[in-house]
């Protein structure tokens, strides 16, 4: 097939369309005549800004831009006009992208965004502050992001473009869930797909798959948002098998499989510790054979086989920053296991790898995770007692870093976990600073938003239950009684010693929560909050 201005037009109103079998089966019919493509190809740049929009929505990959990039040197490029100068641009643009070299493409879509202004190029300049709005959001930075993918949506409409809106809503749905607005996230995602379900684009619509299980995950709904993530894992490979985005899913659903069997293993550790473990088995014996142990061990090998297959894809793609993800979760499983050595290992190369592409989000969760590790051989009072100090130190120079990174984001709950770590730090057998500890704990409590229920909110209460058994209850109010509060707001004391109190009448109420609630006159979902928070109940 002839690379003209008929082939141009044909693939430019399939994009447009979102038919992306028909799209795909035009570059493929021309792919022959792609492997000459080059400056002296009629209105070169146009095409090859428009096959990077293709190579986005699902053709191949950043290397075959790559490809294409080679064939224009830098004389050819003096000699363009000033729109097809932008439109290579753009390409190179989206080919950092792409490739996660985002300071690079921060740049240059802002050199386009500021040279195109007077040139009218409403299309090209809707595309450009939507790959930067998501380059910034790569980096953690949420509200610049935000103020790009909106102004993209705008120009999108202007141009009357409702399948490209939709597309750009599926992005902002995260942004503003970042900013807590899940109700308004999920109607947004409602209607991007009422527009793209009559689409063959099942890239984006895996996306809201994608983007929905992430939103009930937060909320603590490990099962349902497993049942998002497997949906978006076969929409996704409707289009390839291999797409980069299965794995982006798959890793995921590898996050929430780990996060249902600490649920089992935490369960049959308490069944263990009240003596109910074998008559539950038993029970069990003559309804399932699948003991509770037998169910963690299967839970735990489908996430570490989730990772696997994501490695795998991401490796086709020479994504690094995908490959840091499955490190870092690969870590988090070995470590639940005890295999510190093994999960060291993993938060290692994944740190190694958020250095090399400046992921300072990559770097900070590695850090999280290595500063857990390091508590775990203090906790475990591993070696002599001066190898203990220096696993304690380098659990706080760990922590302390972590924090550093995650301030260089706007990723709240990143600085939330940042700052759990860094409690949990001081609240260990060696430092003992429970100061320290109950200030990174208030601080993570603000940090973390109504309605959220996952395991920072369990890890958060694990933290503050050790504080309080440990500094003691009589101390706490005995300060506070002679004005000693800290930093702290009167919301936040108020809200300490509601966990002091509403845990203590919640066991002389029987542990009836409704009670509880009638009693102090609170909202039973207050009570049940203070529980969660207090480490309690479990969540």
């Amino acid at each position: 097939m002839p690379l003209d201005a008929n082939f141009a037009a044909d693939l430019t109103a399939a994009l447009r369309l979102r038919r992306m079998n028909e799209g795909l089966r035009l570059l493929g019919e021309a792919e022959r005549e792609l492997g000459s493509f080059g400056p002296e190809t009629p209105e070169a740049a146009r095409l090859l800004f428009l096959i990077a929009q293709w190579v986005d929505v699902g053709y191949r990959d950043h290397r075959f831009i790559d490809s294409l990039l080679e064939r224009f040197p830098q004389d050819c490029r003096r000699r363009l006009p000033v729109e097809d100068f932008l439109r290579l641009r753009m390409a190179e643009a989206f080919r950092d992208l792409a490739a996660g070299e985002l300071d690079s493409a921060i740049a240059t879509l802002d050199l386009v965004l500021r040279t195109s202004g007077d040139l009218s190029l409403l299309s090209l300049e809707a595309v450009a502050h939507f790959w930067k709005g998501r380059a910034h959001r790569k980096r953690g930075e949420y509200e610049t992001s935000l103020k790009h993918i909106a102004r993209a949506r705008e120009m999108a409409q202007a141009d009357g473009d409702e399948i490209f809106t939709a597309v750009i809503q599926v992005q902002e749905s995260w942004l503003l869930f970042q900013k807590g607005l899940s109700k308004e996230a999920f109607q947004m995602l409602d209607q991007a797909e009422s527009v793209l379900k009559l689409t063959d684009h099942f890239v984006a619509l895996g996306n809201i798959e994608s983007a929905r299980g992430r939103i009930v995950r937060r909320s603590g709904e490990y099962s349902r948002a497993l049942e998002h993530f497997s949906r978006a894992v076969d929409v996704y490979s409707r289009r390839d098998p291999n797409h980069v985005n299965v794995a982006r899913a798959l890793v995921n659903a590898a996050y929430v499989q780990r996060l249902l069997a600490l649920q089992l293993r935490k369960r049959i550790e308490m069944k263990s510790r009240s003596g109910k473990a074998r008559s539950v088995v038993a029970s069990q014996g003559s309804v399932s054979r699948e003991t509770p142990l037998a169910r963690y061990q299967r839970v735990w090998q489908e996430a570490v086989d989730s990772l696997t297959r994501a490695h795998e894809i991401y490796a086709l793609h020479t994504h690094f920053d995908g490959i840091g993800k499955v490190l870092l979760n690969l870590g988090y499983l070995h470590l639940d296991r005890g295999d510190i050595e093994r999960a060291y290992s993993e938060a290692t190369k994944a740190y190694e790898i958020g250095v090399q592409q400046d992921d300072h989000i990559l770097m900070a969760r590695a850090r999280i995770l290595e500063s857990a590790l390091e508590n775990a051989h203090v906790e475990e009072q591993t070696g002599e007692e001066v190898d203990v100090a220096v696993h304690a130190n380098r659990a706080r120079l760990y922590s302390e870093e972590a924090l550093s990174l995650s301030q260089s984001t706007q990723n709240r709950r990143l600085l939330a976990g940042a700052c759990i770590a860094r409690g949990i730090t001081a609240a260990n057998d060696f430092f003992q600073d429970w100061e320290t500890a109950r200030r990174y704990a208030t601080e993570a409590t603000g940090l973390i938003g109504p309605g959220e229920n996952d395991h920072l909110v369990e890890d958060l209460a694990l933290l503050k239950s050790r504080i309080v058994r440990a500094s003691g209850i009589n101390d706490l109010l005995r300060g506070w009684s002679e004005g000693i509060v800290g930093n702290k707001t009167f919301q936040q004391i108020t809200e300490e010693f509601a966990e002091i109190v509403i845990p203590k009448v919640w066991l002389r109420e029987e542990k009836k929560i409704s009670r509880v609630a009638s009693s102090l006159s609170v909202s039973p979902k207050k009570v049940r909050r203070i529980l969660r928070n207090s480490g309690v109940v479990d969540a």
